[in-house]
C-alpha cells in the first residue's frame, strides 16, 4: 500500500478514484506543526523554531504515522507553492519518514497526478527555508511588538504585523489624503458640431496658451464664457490611425482577486475559498501564482479550442512579462479542461470558473482594433488662438473582446461615441452651440478590497497567497470597516498606525519590499535564514528601546486610567473609553479622544450612563 499525502480533505476523493486501491490518499487539512502559541517560539542568537503540533494536527499527525508505519512509499503531495513545500517538511518531520517522494503537481487531473507520481523529487530545502524565514518574521514583529503596542495605546490586545500594518498605513494615509484634500473650482469647454453622423464634440486644450505658469487649471469662468461663445473654427489637422488593443493576460492571483470583486461583487477571501474549492474539484490550475504565462500545452489548447469555435488566434502565441520580483513558480490560472463551459457546485464557483476561463481564452485571440480619428481645430478668441480636439473611435474588428466583457480588462477603454466626421486642414467648420463645464477636482478615491492588492502589489508588499488574509486581518481586528465596498479606517486604526509608524522599519514600504525580496533570495540560496532573521530582530530589539507607554493617572484617586475600545458588531455596541483600574470603587471614566482621556471636556460613562463589569471584562480580555 502507497500512502499519498495531500493538504486539502477536498482532494482526497478525486484523487484516490485516480489512483485506485493501491493507494490510501490522507489530508494533513492544512499545517500540523507551528510555532507555539503563548511564547516567541524562536530565541536569540541561534534563533532555531520550536515546533508544536497545531491543534488539529495532533489527531492527524496520530493517524499519518500509524498509515506511513504500513505503507510501503509515502508520497508528499501537499501544494506546489513554498507554504505546501514547508508542510511536506512538517509532516516529513514529525513522521520521522527516511524515505519518502515528494510530488507536485499544477492542476488536479488523473494525467497531471499520474505524471507527477513518474517524477518525484526531494524536498526543496531553499523554498522551505524562505517559508520558515516568513513565519519567523511574522511571530518576531507580533510576539515582540503587539504587547508594547497595547501597552504604549493603554488597549488590551492591539495587533502589529509585518505586512498588515502597512497595509493598514495605505488605507489610513489615503483617508487623511482625502480629508485634507482641497476642492478646486474650474472650467472647460466643449464645442458641438452638427455633422452627417450626428453631433460631435470638441474639447478645449487651455495648456496652448492659456493658463499662467504653474497653474493647472483655468479658474476664472468669464475666461471659458469667451471662448465658449466662439462658432467659427478652423481644421488644423486630421490625423487617422489603427489603435491596437491587446487582450489582458490570464489571472494571477491579485487580478484574479481584482476582477472578482469588481465584476462579481466577491470579497478576496471568498474568490479564494471558492478558487480552491474550484482547484479541488480539478477544474483550474493552482490559484496561488504570480505568472501570468501558461504553459506550452495550454497554449495550444486554447488555441485549438479557440479556431474551432470560429475565433481567430495571432500567429505566435502569446506571453508576457512578469513584474519584478514574480516568483513564476507556476502558471497563470487556467481552466484544466477548456472545453468545460460551465464548472463548479454553486452559482457562485460557476461565475468564478466562467470568469477564469474566458478570460484564458481571451488571453490567446487576436488584438481589437480600432479606428481612430483625431482633429485638432483652433479659434480666435479677441486676437488669441483657442485649441480643441475632437477625438473619435469605432470599433473595427471585436477579436479578444467579442469573448471578454470590459470590466474583467486590467486597463478597460471607453468606447469612444463620437462621430468625428474627416476633414481637411484648413477648412472651416461652424459650431453649433458651446458649452461652459464646470467641473471640480476630485479627492483620490478610497481603497476598495480590490484596489487595495493592486497597491500591495505595485508596493511589493505581501506575496499572492498573504492577500486575502491581509485583508481579513486588518477587518476582523476592526482597524478597518467596509462601507459600500470602500476601505474607511476606523478610529483605532488610525492611533496603531500614529504610534508606530517613524518608530518601526516594518511600516515603511520600501523595508516591507526588501524584506520580499530577501525571502525570494533565500529560496534561491542566495541569502541564508541566521541573516536576515538575526537582523531584523537586532532592529526590532533597537526600536522597541523607548517605545514605552504613556501613563494617565485618574485625577480623583491617582490610580492609572486604562482604554477600553470595541467596534460595533453583531449583538454588541460600540464604545471607546478610559476607565480607572480602581473600578469599582472609583467610576471615573473619559471619553477617548484622538489616543488619549479627553479629561478637559470632563468625565463622561459610556454605556447607558454607567460602567459596568462586562465592559471592563471584554476590554481587558
Amino acid at each position: 500500500m502507497n500512502l499519498f499525502i495531500v493538504e486539502s480533505p477536498g482532494k482526497v476523493k478525486k484523487i484516490q478514484g485516480y489512483l485506485g486501491s493501491g493507494y490510501r490518499v490522507m489530508a494533513s487539512v492544512g499545517h500540523v506543526r507551528d510555532l507555539p502559541l503563548g511564547e516567541m517560539g524562536v530565541e536569540p542568537p541561534v534563533f532555531k523554531p520550536k515546533y508544536v503540533p497545531t491543534k488539529r494536527g495532533k489527531d492527524v499527525l496520530k493517524k499519518l504515522t500509524e498509515a506511513a508505519k504500513a505503507a510501503s512509499n509515502v508520497y508528499l503531495a501537499t501544494d506546489p507553492d513554498r507554504e505546501g513545500e514547508a508542510i511536506a517538511w512538517h509532516i516529513k518531520e514529525a513522521l520521522k519518514l527516511k524515505k519518502y517522494e515528494r510530488i507536485t503537481y499544477q492542476e488536479i487531473t488523473e494525467q497531471a497526478v499520474k505524471k507527477a507520481l513518474a517524477t518525484p523529487r526531494e524536498l526543496n530545502m531553499k523554498l522551505v527555508g524562505a517559508q520558515e524565514t516568513r513565519r519567523v518574521l511574522d511571530r518576531l514583529v507580533g510576539y515582540m511588538v503587539s504587547p508594547a503596542l497595547s501597552d504604549r495605546l493603554s488597549t488590551p490586545r492591539l495587533s502589529a504585523g509585518r505586512v498588515q500594518s502597512p497595509a493598514l498605513r495605505l488605507v489610513v494615509e489615503r483617508e487623511r489624503e482625502i480629508r485634507d484634500f482641497k476642492v478646486t473650482t474650474h472650467y472647460g469647454v466643449e464645442m458641438l458640431v452638427e455633422g452627417k453622423d450626428g453631433i460631435w464634440k470638441a474639447v478645449w486644450l487651455p495648456k496652448h496658451g492659456w493658463l499662467p505658469k504653474g497653474q493647472e487649471y483655468v479658474l476664472d469662468q468669464s475666461v471659458a464664457q469667451k471662448v465658449a461663445g466662439q462658432r467659427l473654427l478652423s481644421v488644423l489637422d486630421c490625423r487617422e490611425s489603427v489603435s491596437k488593443i491587446a487582450p489582458p493576460p490570464p489571472f494571477i492571483t491579485s487580478t484574479l482577486q481584482q476582477a472578482a470583486s469588481s465584476a462579481l461583487k466577491l470579497s478576496p477571501k471568498t474568490t479564494m475559498s471558492l478558487a480552491q474549492r474550484l482547484y479541488e474539484q480539478g477544474h483550474i490550475t493552482y490559484m496561488r501564482t504570480d505568472s501570468p504565462n501558461l504553459s506550452d500545452e495550454a497554449i495550444a489548447g486554447i488555441r485549438r479550442w479557440a479556431t474551432q469555435h470560429g475565433f481567430t488566434v495571432p500567429q505566435s502565441p502569446r506571453v508576457w512579462k512578469s513584474k519584478a520580483g514574480a516568483q513564476e513558480a507556476h502558471e497563470a490560472i487556467r481552466p484544466t479542461h477548456v472545453e468545460l463551459e460551465t464548472a463548479g457546485e454553486t452559482e457562485d464557483e460557476k461565475a468564478l470558473y466562467r470568469l477564469i476561463r474566458l478570460r484564458a481564452i481571451a488571453s490567446q485571440l487576436e488584438e481589437a482594433l480600432y479606428d481612430v480619428r483625431i482633429v485638432m481645430l483652433e479659434s480666435d478668441v479677441e486676437g488669441r488662438k483657442a485649441r480643441f480636439e475632437a477625438k473619435g473611435r469605432t470599433l473595427k474588428r471585436s477579436g479578444w473582446k467579442a469573448l471578454v466583457a470590459e470590466d474583467q480588462a486590467e486597463e478597460a477603454e471607453p468606447e469612444a461615441d463620437n462621430p468625428v466626421p474627416k476633414l481637411q486642414a484648413g477648412e472651416r467648420i461652424a459650431a453649433k452651440e458651446g458649452k461652459v463645464l464646470e467641473k471640480k477636482t476630485k479627492p483620490p478615491a478610497r481603497y476598495t478590497e480590490a484596489a487595495l492588492i493592486k497597491e500591495l502589489e505595485r508596493q511589493g508588499i505581501g506575496r499572492p497567497s498573504t492577500y486575502a488574509a491581509i485583508l481579513d486581518n486588518i477587518l476582523s481586528r476592526h482597524y478597518v470597516r467596509i462601507e459600500k465596498r470602500f476601505l474607511f479606517p476606523e478610529s483605532l486604526g488610525e492611533q496603531v498606525v500614529d504610534a508606530m509608524t517613524g518608530r518601526f522599519a516594518f511600516l515603511d514600504y520600501g523595508y516591507t519590499k526588501r524584506i520580499e525580496e530577501d525571502l525570494d533570495l533565500i529560496a534561491e540560496g542566495a541569502k541564508r535564514y541566521q541573516a536576515v532573521v538575526t537582523a531584523a530582530h537586532e532592529q526590532l530589539a533597537g526600536e522597541l528601546n523607548g517605545f514605552g507607554a504613556p501613563r494617565y493617572e485618574c485625577p480623583k484617586c491617582g490610580k492609572m486610567l486604562r482604554h477600553l475600545v470595541r467596534a460595533e458588531s453583531k449583538g454588541q455596541k460600540a464604545y471607546d473609553f478610559w476607565s480607572c483600574t480602581g473600578y469599582p470603587n472609583c467610576k471615573t471614566s473619559f471619553s477617548n479622544k484622538d489616543g488619549k482621556p479627553d479629561m478637559v471636556t470632563g468625565s463622561s460613562s459610556p454605556v447607558n450612563g454607567r460602567v459596568t463589569n462586562s465592559h471592563l471584562k471584554e476590554g481587558v480580555g
